[in-house]
């Protein structure tokens, strides 16, 4: 009898742990991995996948230049990766919490975005005639990284219920983002708000909006950006040094010059991993906004190719999902994370090849920087979770579905 009561208090003891575990992996996951869809697994894989290629990338391209700078040639690796494990957990929450909560949280964070984009006009960091940073400590923050999930959600909050929306409300949201696009061209930032009004663009046009009213959308931000590279001299220079780098190679069109270098050093099949040689002293910003660069340098045209069909497959794949999307928000929702995250890569990579003035836009979860990460990690989960709640086995207004499905 003791014997027994003993092994019976043992596989107690040795259960709670195990119970405890399971009640967390259930916290984390809104829904049992067997009951994921395909999108979202494959989402899940791609993400992974990214973010290991990433810190590869980065640490071939930074090596040399951390070695020189820090006397460390790991010092923007060891930063990335500690970077890259808290964006994992920003995409654990993002995940396992619910889109319409996000949703509800979407205009509190557009606003508090377009205070931080504010401040640094005031207080923040300028770097090669910029002002887009807010130093705090230890920590550089930039807003107009951080605010892009907040844009893609309140944007789907704006156009899904459009033609029921009041005109008041239409005005107050259309001139917030206006207001969000004005503060970073005044940064100068023409890249990222480039790409912001190309993302609402995109989710208009999904919300089925009048072509009239895009296409007069599309011809004011298009004059918009005109007027911006007018005035601000620096963004004039970079156009006329993207028209003709060869004009000044060692001045104004000396960036593009090395990088267009580098792409075309790699050839067929590249010079192979860790052996770039425009990394070493010529290419200039060569582990944050040209490091397509390096990595077309060492994998060469197979792997620039390689890499384009990885960005086509997230593309599909984000399709996929807003297509399978229950409710319009949510499928609006997907559509906006889609385009940023492959509209980013696409213009990172075409300023990289001189198809695009150089600008500021990082190749996401390639390029060095804890903004860019947990910005695009974020915008992930949400796609993660637009599939997830395409099941209709969470979200919505059921708990009581909700509470079954994780008892399973």
């Amino acid at each position: 009898m003791g014997q027994a009561t003993a092994l019976q208090r043992t596989s107690r003891r040795r259960g709670r742990p195990e119970t405890q575990k399971s009640a967390l992996v259930q916290r984390l996951l809104p829904l049992p991995w067997q009951l994921w869809p395909a999108e979202a697994r494959l989402l899940m894989g791609l993400a992974g996948f990214w973010s290991v290629a990433g810190l590869v990338v980065l640490a071939s391209a930074s090596w040399w230049v951390a070695l020189r700078e820090m006397g460390d040639g790991g010092f923007y690796l060891k930063r990335q990766a500690i970077w890259l494990m808290a964006s994992w957990s920003l995409l654990a929450i993002t995940i396992s919490t619910s889109l319409r909560r996000w949703l509800r949280w979407s205009g509190p964070g557009l606003w508090m975005g377009c205070l931080l984009i504010a401040a640094t006009l005031v207080m923040g960091t300028t770097v090669n005639g910029a002002s887009r940073w807010l130093v705090l400590g230890p920590l550089q923050m930039q807003p107009s990284e951080l605010v892009k999930p907040f844009v893609v959600l309140q944007a789907a909050n704006l156009f899904a219920p459009w033609n029921r929306m009041s005109l008041d409300q239409k005005l107050l949201w259309l001139g917030s983002f206006g207001g969000l696009l004005l503060l970073i061209l005044k940064q100068p930032n023409l890249s990222t708000a480039a790409l912001m009004g190309l993302t609402l663009w995109m989710v208009a046009l999904a919300a089925g909006l009048r072509w009239r009213s895009l296409l007069g959308t599309a011809m004011a931000g298009s004059l918009l950006g005109t007027a911006s590279i007018l005035i601000n001299e620096y963004q004039r220079i970079r156009v006329v040094s993207f028209l003709d780098p060869w004009n000044d190679p060692m001045g104004d069109g000396y960036q593009l010059v090395q990088s267009l270098l580098a792409i075309g050093s790699g050839g067929w099949m590249g010079q192979g991993y860790g052996l770039s040689t425009q990394k070493l002293q010529y290419l200039p910003i060569q582990s944050t906004d040209f490091i397509y660069a390096v990595f077309a340098e060492e994998f060469g045209f197979v792997g620039s190719v390689l890499l384009l069909l990885f960005l086509m497959l997230v593309a599909w794949v984000g399709l996929r999902v807003a297509l399978r999307c229950r409710s319009n928000q949510a499928r609006l929702v997907a559509i906006g994370c889609t385009t940023i995250l492959v509209g980013q890569s696409i213009l990172n990579i075409a300023v990289a090849s001189g198809a695009m003035p150089t600008t500021g836009l990082p190749l996401p979860l390639i390029s060095y920087g804890g903004n860019s990460l947990m910005s695009s990690l974020v915008i992930l989960g949400l796609l993660i979770r637009c599939s997830l709640e395409s099941t209709g086995l969470i979200g919505g207004r059921s708990n009581k579905r909700q509470r079954s499905v994780r008892q399973r």
